[in-house]
């Protein structure tokens, strides 16, 4: 089948690919000439583990291709999936004018017949305006659909072939059986295709991200409430995560959530509910803890060093928001860089794959490491903000000679803390009173 992908983030890059692997002729479109440049001379702009392999793969065999020209892209497709980028306006609510452009800017072009589907995260209604768009410039008769997506950077490839569920949102049932034979491939171990209506596909993306960040934000409240009674917060998480109706998914404790959708999508959908006059109490909250989660690392290095930072040397390890990805919007490792300058603290970062990212954002403010033992050297304190693999099981002999003194606030709990105490650092995690050396208990 003739496929098209307007935008090639995250999702239309993922998505187009994974299309083209399974046999559909695939064109990526993207206004962006240096992108497609790019993807052209057989480079990938995102970091995604096994992408670049399945791009230059597909794009060798002609199964995938990359253009500028709306007329190349659409004129032949059956389907045009919409996956532009819905960005946080002022108010908190999705700024829709890309998706707009790419409607407004395909019309010319459709064939009668052809399937237009919104992958990109939109509030309710917009499938409906993305239909009024395109009629207002052509007579040429489409069918319109809503397919949100389930992605998570970093483990993207794995969702989108091996995915729980497939949700379509459509008005038009042959629109809906076109879909299911895209994605037969990828439900053959009997994954469910959901169809149902348009406007319930457009809350269903909406609902299941504004869940997974209200599960992120109480156990993160809990975590800080375990640590001022003396509560062991793994210990609070294995007792309520074996409970079948809780499950242990996303209630891992740490320094908040980040990324392109947690937090855009939870404003976004409090703003659509405020404009619709319900009061969205749940969604604001889960924002504000997730704000003030950000900063729990910085209010513990202050207080260890007596509210005076100055001149200190620490050590940030992880900058992306989560590990596998080079995605630094919305990070917690960059509130906690700005607030550790800001009180006058020399810092030193490293991170896998994010460094490029970050020194775009902040330039040269911090000093940047390749190896997260450079970033050691001399510090005070070490802060763990992302949980790459790279930091489970360091040396720590090593670590404990490079550093001024060993010290540690670890934001994802990644060691054991007696363990820690045992081996001469003061250890720090969230949801875990700190354990310094002296309290080792004795055997």
């Amino acid at each position: 089948m003739k496929i098209t992908m307007i935008g090639t983030g995250y999702v239309g890059l993922v998505t187009g690919t994974c299309f083209a692997e399974s046999g559909n002729d695939v064109t990526c479109l993207d206004i962006d000439t240096r992108k497609v440049d790019l993807l052209n001379r057989g480079g990938v702009p995102i970091y995604e583990p096994g992408l670049e392999e399945l791009v230059k793969r597909n794009a060798a065999s002609g199964r995938l291709k990359f253009t500028t020209s709306y007329e190349e892209a659409i004129s032949k497709a059956k389907c045009v999936f919409i996956c532009v980028g819905t960005p946080q306006d002022d108010t908190g609510a999705a700024d829709l004018k890309y998706v707009k452009a790419a409607a407004e800017n395909m019309a010319p072009y459709l064939q009668p017949g052809t399937i237009v589907i919104c992958k990109s995260t939109v509030p309710v209604g917009t499938n409906r305006k993305v239909a009024e768009w395109i009629r207002a410039k052509t007579q040429t008769k489409f069918s319109i659909a809503s397919n949100p997506e389930f992605l998570k950077e970093g483990a993207a490839i794995d969702d989108f072939t091996k995915p729980d569920r497939v949700v379509v949102g459509v008005d038009d049932p042959e629109a809906a059986d076109v879909l299911q034979e895209v994605y037969r491939p990828f439900l053959r171990t009997e994954k469910p295709f959901i169809t149902v209506g348009i406007e319930s596909a457009e809350m269903i993306k909406y609902a299941a991200n504004c869940m997974l960040a209200t599960k992120i934000s109480f156990i993160n409240e809990m975590a800080n409430i375990c640590e001022k009674v003396g509560a062991d917060i793994n210990e609070v998480r294995k007792g309520i995560g074996h409970d079948a109706r809780i499950g242990f998914s996303f209630l891992f404790p740490g320094v908040g959530y980040g990324g392109s959708c947690f937090p855009k999508d939870v404003r976004a959908l409090a703003s659509l509910a405020a404009e619709y006059g319900v009061e969205p109490r749940i969604l604001r909250t889960v924002d504000e803890t997730n704000d003030q989660q950000k900063h729990v690392l910085f209010r513990k290095l202050s207080a260890h060093f007596g509210g005076d930072l100055k001149g200190r040397t620490i050590a940030v390890w992880g900058l992306s928001f989560k590990p596998r990805t080079d995605d630094i919007r919305e990070a917690p490792s960059l509130v906690l860089i700005r607030s550790l300058l800001e009180a006058g603290a020399k810092v030193r970062v490293h991170d896998p794959v994010a460094l490029e990212n970050v020194r775009k954002e902040i330039g040269d403010t911090v000093e940047y490491c390749i190896h997260h033992y450079d970033a050691c050297e001399g510090a005070d304190a070490i802060a763990i903000v992302t949980e790459w693999n790279e930091f489970r099981n360091p040396d720590f002999d090593y670590i404990k000679l490079k550093m001024k003194s060993p010290v540690i606030f670890d934001g994802r709990n990644l060691y054991d803390r007696q363990k820690m105490a045992a081996r001469g650092f003061l250890y720090s995690g969230v949801g875990l009173s700190a354990l310094p050396p002296a309290d080792v208990p004795k055997s």
